[in-house]
C-alpha cells in the first residue's frame, strides 16, 4: 500500500504501524520538542511516552508507535505536541 510522509510516496504494509513504516525507511526522528526544536521519534514503543507523535490526516498528536497505516494516509511531521494540558 501506498502512503504519504511529509509529501513523499513511501511503501508501507498492511499492519504496520506508522513509526514502523517510517524507521523502515531510515527516518528515524519526525516531531520536534516544544522548547529548543530538539528531534524526537520512536522512544519507548508502547504508547506511553508520547515522543513519536506525528500529523496523520489533518488529525495532530496521533502516536505513530500504535496508529497502522491505511492506503492514503498522508502524515506529516509534527513540531511540540498539541495535547490539552
Amino acid at each position: 500500500m501506498r502512503v504519504r510522509f511529509d509529501g513523499v510516496e513511501v511503501e508501507a504494509h498492511e499492519g504496520q504501524t506508522v513509526a514502523g513504516v517510517l524507521l523502515a525507511k531510515g527516518i528515524r526522528s519526525w516531531r520536534t520538542t516544544r522548547g529548543g526544536d530538539r528531534p524526537r521519534g520512536l522512544f519507548c514503543g508502547i504508547g506511553v511516552c508520547f515522543d513519536c507523535l506525528v500529523n496523520v490526516n489533518g488529525v495532530p498528536d496521533v502516536r505513530a508507535c500504535q496508529r497502522v497505516v491505511a492506503e492514503g494516509d498522508d502524515i506529516r511531521t509534527q513540531a511540540g505536541a498539541e495535547l490539552p494540558s
